[in-house]
């Protein structure tokens, strides 16, 4: 049973018996993992505030082909966003970010890009804060990178390009439809939010947010990515009722 050394953000921690913790952490080599941090509640635990939410640490633990659960060894703390959430907002979109997270990723399943674009994300909100863009930037590179992102601008029924009409789309569907092919019950997504998902996946976060994208366009495209991966968690956000953006209207 060797000792393993990572890089990880911390997703979730919960009490555990007396004293301990139960830790669901992004491992960036060997993906999403819980293991046990014994002692981690007690006044002097080696842990300190290492097991917050988001904390970006050095983790070092074990792990036993036979167990579900690794045993958290150590960590160190290299970035931490506890001051972030003191704004309540803030905090609400971090928190948002790790259920998301935690939710779409299998466990021991690698996801490097997934890790970098959480720690991208903290960072925009601690510089920015609760930004509408931010919040919108990770949700669709979340659904991007889940596979689950059809084309912005062709119906994917017919094929017909859609660049300055409103296209519609229902959770569950590969790709947006134009009006021609649509059922009555979809919802639309404007051209000026599919503008901005270009913008998204093409460029960078501190580039977009230089362009200050308006407040609509962000809620629409994060409406519309939280909309499929809530169809793909088969369950719906607890986070996304507690937003105050517009993004769960």
């Amino acid at each position: 049973m060797p000792l393993k050394e990572s890089e990880a953000i911390v997703l979730r921690s919960f009490p555990l018996g007396e004293g301990d913790r139960l830790v669901s952490f992004l491992d960036r080599q060997s993906g999403r993992l819980r293991g046990v941090a014994r002692g981690a509640r007690l006044p002097k635990s080696r842990f300190g505030s290492t097991l917050e939410l988001l904390s970006h640490i050095r983790i070092w633990y074990f792990e036993r082909e036979t167990r579900d659960l690794v045993r958290i060894n150590q960590c160190e703390l290299i970035e931490s966003f506890l001051d972030v959430q003191s704004d309540y907002q803030a905090g609400i979109i971090l928190a948002l970010v790790s259920e998301v997270t935690e939710a779409i990723l299998g466990e021991r399943e690698v996801a490097d890009a997934q890790f970098r674009l959480v720690l991208l994300t903290a960072r925009g909100v601690r510089q920015h804060g609760p930004s509408p863009v931010v919040l919108a930037y990770f949700c669709l590179w979340t659904v991007r990178l889940g596979g689950w992102l059809g084309s912005l601008d062709q119906c994917s029924r017919c094929g017909r390009a859609m660049e300055h009409e409103p296209a519609y789309f229902s959770a569950g569907s590969p790709g947006l439809l134009c009006g021609q092919c649509r059922q009555e019950w979809m919802r639309a997504i404007s051209p000026s939010a599919r503008m901005l998902g270009r913008q998204i996946l093409s460029g960078t976060l501190d580039r977009l947010l230089q362009e200050n994208p308006s407040k609509i366009s962000s809620n629409e495209i994060s409406s519309f990515a939280l909309d499929i991966l809530e169809h793909h968690m088969e369950r719906k956000l607890v986070t996304r009722k507690l937003l105050g953006t517009g993004v769960n209207e």
